[in-house]
């Protein structure tokens, strides 16, 4: 199947404005925008037929056409990543799977984007991951939360896996401390998915409704018109995940790169 990888890429943003062009250091020091090592990310998958980055601000894709990316320009009222990647279709090489890796997730491993690739391929529509937090992750959403900082987004799901909702608070609610060595029962929602053409169509045909405008996440648009998401649970031993949300996630990112030894 003809695969494509989007990565929105918007300059503005009212956490962290010019997040995309951010600099983070890697293993042995040396600096890369975030939308830099976000496109290094996605070029580690296998059988993409395409990576680009999509944006409607010339700054990034200054940035990114320096270090070797194809660049989609968008429309400027994009409202968000999902509706970005139906604009940027026109450009795409008829892709028969659409991939949304967000270019503030520059640490997502290859195999969570393959897993949603075979999701797609079984008959999803729409494909998201899911991983089950460890204790550091849970505890970082909690030390977020209890700053007033918006962290990471936290998913439930039914029995067959799809999407029951998704939220920025920390859900289910436990209702006590985690241990190191506790399994912890909360789903951290990975900023990354896999749709179908048809998919992408159909959302853009919607209005944002209100659980959408009041978690200010995107693929709740999918849930309050009835439409399914898959959502795939994987795997990250040894590796902590995190998006680039706010500033103060710098250094946690640029620890996972150490650690990792990613230049």
């Amino acid at each position: 199947m003809t695969i494509s990888i989007v990565i929105p890429a918007r300059y503005q943003s009212s956490r962290f404005p010019g997040k995309p062009l951010a600099p983070l250091k890697g293993a042995s020091g040396v600096s890369k925008p975030l939308i830099q090592r976000a496109w290094e990310a996605a070029s580690e998958v296998s059988g993409v037929s395409q990576v680009v980055v999509a944006t409607d601000d010339d700054r990034i894709a200054q940035a990114a056409r320096a270090f070797g990316a194809e660049v989609v320009m968008t429309a400027p009222d994009c409202e968000n990543g999902t509706a970005r990647c139906h604009n940027a279709l026109a450009h795409l090489d008829n892709p028969e799977i659409v991939i949304n890796l967000q270019g503030d997730a520059p640490l997502t491993p290859p195999w969570f984007v393959e897993a949603l690739i075979d999701a797609i391929k079984k008959g999803a529509e729409v494909a998201t991951p899911v991983l089950r937090c460890d204790s550091e992750t849970y505890n970082n959403f909690i030390e977020d939360r209890r700053a007033g900082r918006v962290g990471g987004t936290t998913a439930v799901f039914d029995a067959e896996q799809r999407a029951l909702y998704f939220s920025k608070e920390v859900i289910p609610y436990i209702g006590h401390e985690v241990g190191e060595n506790d399994i912890v029962p909360v789903f951290h929602h990975v900023g990354l998915y896999a749709y179908t053409p048809a998919a992408l169509k159909r959302y853009i045909g919607w209005n944002a409704g209100p659980l959408e405008k009041l978690e200010g996440l995107e693929q709740l648009r999918f849930l309050e018109n009835g439409a399914s998401v898959q959502c795939v649970e994987v795997e990250a031993p040894g590796r902590v995940f995190w998006e680039l949300n706010n500033p103060i996630d710098t250094p946690r990112i640029e620890a996972a790169l150490a650690k990792l030894g990613v230049e």
